[in-house]
């Protein structure tokens, strides 16, 4: 069947409708990860987008026991060729039947390298998939123009409090759209994860008495999210040991008065070079955000820039100046991406032990 990418621009892109037949419009963003399509799909940080994937063939290994949540969360799927044949060991099923059970719809066949420079070049657009090649352009840009992401983080979020047991330090985590490796990564050094929905009033965290706090990656505008704001202020007051990543670094500056903004194509993708200003040394990291912290408009006595982009220079971490706080911009967790900063987990570990 085929199927049709329409960008707000205008442009057009015709292939071969993959998945659900449905039609689609969303957020067109990009992700230059290699390997790792299903944990992509399965990151519910983007919810509210539909990614492109720039590596050219897809579903090469099926469906395997990797999902870093419990369905899949992109409103579409967009790549260059989706293999008809997997094989792994490990696989559980294919791709493209698995985007048909949670109703993404797809379209292959396309020049993906072509969308990818688009989008570079001229930033971040909605779009539409549709299989109706009967289509109006003057119908479907208006609606193309006036999409939004929304309240995505409460869309996301896990429904119920749940616990990881652990004998070591207990670690209460705030689920803004975590990825199951996040808690995986605490639980495996021992700790006790409880993990929170993201409206979780901060009073009702403080009074579980966690030896530390995690705050999760997420989807979304972090502005937005006004209300978890106010409540990361209120634990930012205790003396609890706090780590975030993802959105949750860009909620904590949010939190002690600083700014984001939304960057031209984003940071997405297991190969982002960041460089630590304290030791010099770059990392390679796992990426996945569409807004950045804007250093400049943070209080230089309230936080210490610790991580740079390498290639932009944008903000990747914050240390906050006189509490037991320090977040990053990057996934440590990694799933899809390198383990180059695990070691961050390890950093938060010895923070709550030197807090008691």
């Amino acid at each position: 069947m085929k199927a049709f990418l329409i960008l707000e621009d205008g442009t057009v892109f015709e292939g071969t409708s993959i998945g659900s037949a449905r039609d689609m419009v969303s957020e067109i963003v990009f992700n230059t990860s290699m390997t790792g399509y299903l944990e992509v799909l399965t990151d519910p940080s983007y919810a509210g987008q539909a990614v492109v994937m720039t590596y050219p063939l897809i579903g090469n290994y099926g469906v395997t026991p990797d999902m870093e949540s419990k369905k899949g969360w992109p409103d579409g799927y967009i790549v260059r060729e989706l293999s008809r044949s997997a094989s792994n060991f490990r696989c559980e099923g294919e791709l493209n039947d698995f985007l048909a059970a949670y109703d993404i719809p797809g379209i292959a066949g396309i020049d993906t390298r072509a969308l990818t420079k688009l989008l570079r070049e001229k930033g971040t657009m909605n779009g539409m998939i549709t299989t109706n090649e009967d289509y109006c352009l003057t119908d479907i840009l208006p609606k193309l123009e006036a999409y939004t992401v929304g309240d995505v983080v409460q869309r996301v979020t896990c429904k119920d409090t749940y616990i990881l047991e652990g004998k070591g330090p207990k670690v209460a985590l705030m689920d803004f759209g975590a990825k199951n490796n996040i808690a995986r990564s605490l639980n495996r050094r021992g700790l006790k994860v409880t993990v929170y929905p993201a409206d979780t009033p901060a009073e009702e965290i403080i009074r579980s008495n966690p030896d530390g706090i995690m705050l999760s990656n997420g989807p979304g505008d972090p502005e937005s999210c006004t209300s978890i704001i106010e409540e990361i202020k209120k634990l930012s007051d205790t003396n609890i040991p706090i780590f975030a990543i993802c959105l949750g670094h860009q909620l904590m500056a949010l939190a002690h008065g600083g700014k984001t903004y939304k960057l031209k194509y984003g940071h997405r993708g297991g190969n982002h070079p960041v460089k630590d200003l304290s030791s010099g040394r770059v990392y390679i990291s796992a990426q996945n955000h569409g807004y950045a912290v804007d250093y400049g408009t943070m209080d230089k006595g309230v936080a210490r820039e610790e991580f740079v982009n390498v290639n932009d220079g944008t903000n990747e971490g914050l240390s906050y100046i006189g509490k037991n706080i320090f977040t990053v911009q990057f996934h440590p967790e990694a799933c899809p991406g390198p383990q180059d900063l695990s070691f961050l987990f390890d950093r938060f570990l010895d923070m709550m032990k030197g807090a008691k």
